[in-house]
């Protein structure tokens, strides 16, 4: 009935635990788990003081059970014990130190070196977030989230994948799996997708003669996004695609930039600031005309914000607007892509929570946005700011978008 209480007991301590000891032994002669047990805990008695006291830690749960686990060969004893400690990362290290001091168990000479101390939070942590990326895949690949936008679709892909060949077009592996399809220019395109973890991206091999299998492709498809390099012959290849196959979406690359070469930061975020093919066509027929009444010839991404959005806020920014009801004065909170608001922070710390806000798709601020505040977005890949008016050093900033409540709510 001991037993059986300690293994309750250590069960429940387990709960709490931070971090886990690990440390090899060897013994030079025979011994058994008790007693390296008893030489732990009779050789750190009084060393460290009553309140580092192994034994006591135990009873108050900062300690859990300490394992060992041997094997014997040629007299010699060989093993690693194991010490979960739910103390701060400093005192667990002191325990940890504790434990090279002993030097003999029983009469057989012995050494103890600590192998590492693990964060045990930090390895469910990972181990939760690999088993989510399985389960999220299975669901995107099963056919049940049809209703997913692109983006979340891209993010639940996070693993690489290999080009293949559709009809001699380079592709991704999943163009004809998935419910939605990304066309670029180039086979380049498609591999630094395919690097970033987007599998359904096809190659049009440029501005030559469209195939009859991609037009079919396409118009099988639920979503079909063309993404563009920020130039103008990135626009050139719109126009010829919208007039031949299916384009719903238009996702072009910052002002200059190439598929190819994108970071997959920029890649997800371009991806999810796709726009209505509808739109960027209307725009870029209203520039073309514009730059033929000026007598220009300039390239119409250069002149053009990156982004085509009306005045008047849209439904998605008038949600973002209603998380500045109730945020206190100079106070921002992030909006994460699955719609959870973060703990409120204050301009200090903006910069440092934006880096580690992974999955943040806005900043909140409840006062004037400056020049500071869309370098902390664009610097973290966040392509939406809401505050309430401009402030000091105002100017977009490529990749960001802005929107104020005193002009756009």
């Amino acid at each position: 009935m001991a037993h059986k209480g300690n293994r309750d007991s250590n069960h429940k301590k387990q709960k709490a635990m931070k971090y886990l000891i690990r440390a090899d032994i060897k013994v030079n002669g025979s011994v058994q788990r008790k007693d390296i047990i008893g030489a732990i805990m009779g050789q750190t008695e009084g060393l460290l003081g009553d309140e580092l006291e192994i034994r006591k830690l135990q009873r108050t749960a900062r300690i859990g059970h300490v394992d060992v686990e041997i094997e014997s060969k040629g007299g010699k004893v060989h093993g690693v014990i194991s010490v979960p400690s739910s103390m701060d990362n400093v005192e667990t290290a002191i325990i940890a130190s504790a434990l090279e001091t002993i030097d003999r168990i029983g009469p057989c000479a012995a050494v103890i070196k600590v192998l590492d101390i693990q964060d045990v939070r930090a390895t469910k942590r990972t181990t939760v977030v690999d088993r989510a990326k399985e389960l999220l895949l299975s669901l995107v690949n099963s056919g049940e989230a049809a209703s997913k936008t692109v983006i979340e679709e891209v993010r639940s892909v996070l693993t690489t994948g290999t080009a293949t060949s559709f009809h001699g077009l380079t592709c991704g592996p999943n163009i004809e799996s998935s419910t939605s399809l990304i066309i670029v220019e180039g086979r380049n395109d498609v591999r630094n997708l395919l690097n970033c973890g987007v599998k359904n991206a096809i190659s049009a091999d440029g501005a030559g003669d469209i195939k009859q299998e991609l037009i079919d492709l396409a118009n099988s498809k639920e979503t079909v996004i063309l993404a563009i390099d920020g130039d103008r012959g990135g626009e050139m290849l719109f126009s010829q695609l919208v007039e031949t196959l299916k384009v719903d979406y238009v996702a072009q690359a910052p002002v200059g930039q190439e598929w190819e070469l994108l970071p997959q930061k920029t890649v997800t975020m371009r991806l999810s600031k796709k726009v209505e093919a509808s739109k960027f066509t209307h725009e870029l027929k209203k520039k073309q005309g514009s730059d033929k009444d000026a007598g220009k010839d300039k390239n119409w991404a250069e002149e053009m914000p990156d982004e085509f959005v009306v005045e008047e806020a849209p439904a998605e920014v008038q949600e973002f607007f209603d998380h500045l009801d109730g945020l206190k004065k100079n106070k921002a909170v992030f909006v994460m892509v699955d719609g959870t608001i973060s703990d409120e922070v204050g301009p200090a710390k903006l910069a440092k929570e934006a880096e580690a806000a992974d999955g943040a798709i806005a900043i909140v601020f409840n006062g004037p946005v400056s020049e500071r505040t869309l370098e902390i977005a664009s610097d973290a890949a966040i392509p939406t700011v809401i505050g309430t008016k401009a402030g000091k050093g105002y100017e977009t900033r490529d990749g960001v978008k802005a929107w104020l409540s005193d002009e756009h709510r």
